[in-house]
């Protein structure tokens, strides 16, 4: 696929991210945690050369793309989706699936990574001992992210060639396009509905898991009350009220965010291979 099908992809992606209203995260509707809109924006749009650059490897893209966006908002608006979305370009950019490309990656791969997410320096990251990123890497990128797979579910995704993203959030978005959601409305009910399925690994990090459990259970509810209110406005009005409420605790489910921008990117991807074809 052309670099430029690759980039529109995943710059619509990332615009949708903070036009749909998910609750606790960053969205037109109200900003939170100390970034804006803007921020965002401005983010997606310093990474998306080098994550979209032809030929390069997976870890130069994640290291300069991190870099980029600290260049440009000097904090971290946007590793979750890097992590999430390198893989996805470099597959559409050769024509071969994800966990192909995850079989191609080497230790460079995984060094470069390594010092893009210490620099990008997440919230609840911790030491890792031996593992730690702040270290050069023991084991191949996808190896050291089976590692971390039990308390991440971005590293999950590595280990497990996307499982979570193809087995279950596209088939969701593309049902609710199906059925006659606008992207905007879609994307909202795929971002409570992964929260609700699965703890929040960035709330797990940065507050505990008990905080992350009672999370998704609310979103579970919510999501419930959502599809049974009657109007536009109360749907609207009932996820303001949740997002406020999380935001006052300080609660960011970033790696449900995260995935549901990774899943329209990969959307996004099939379109456009479609037309191309």
């Amino acid at each position: 696929m052309v670099e430029a099908s690759i980039r529109a992809a995943f710059l619509a992606a990332c615009k949708l991210d903070v036009a749909a209203l998910k609750p606790g995260n960053v969205h037109r509707h109200a900003d939170g945690h100390g970034m804006t809109v803007a921020d965002f924006i401005a983010s997606a749009e310093a990474a998306a050369p080098a994550l979209c650059r032809p030929g390069s490897p997976l870890g130069r893209r994640l290291l300069d793309a991190v870099t980029a966006t600290r260049a440009a908002v000097g904090c971290n608006t946007n590793l979750g989706i890097l992590l999430l979305c390198a893989p996805l370009a470099v597959a559409a950019e050769s024509g071969i699936a994800v966990a192909a490309a995850l079989r191609r990656l080497d230790m460079q791969d995984a060094e470069l990574a390594y010092r893009a997410i210490a620099l990008a320096d997440p919230g609840g990251l911790g030491d890792a001992g031996d593992d730690d990123v702040r270290r050069p890497p023991r084991h191949g990128l996808v190896a050291a992210m089976a590692l971390a797979a039990p308390r991440d579910r971005i590293a999950q995704c590595y280990a497990d060639g996307f499982a979570d993203l193809f087995g279950f959030a596209l088939p969701l978005l593309q049902s609710r396009l199906e059925a006659g959601d606008d992207l905007e409305a879609a994307m909202t009910v795929l971002y409570l509905s992964i929260l609700a399925r699965w703890p929040d690994s960035h709330l797990v990090r940065k507050f505990g898991d008990s905080a992350a459990q009672s999370v998704t259970r609310a979103a579970a509810a919510i999501l419930g009350r959502w599809r049974a209110a009657s109007t536009a406005p109360a749907r609207h009005g009932l996820l303001l009220d949740w997002d406020k409420s999380l935001k006052t605790q300080g609660f960011n489910p970033g790696t449900s965010a995260d995935l549901t921008v990774a899943t329209l990117f990969a959307q996004g991807l099939a379109r456009a291979e479609a037309r191309l074809a």
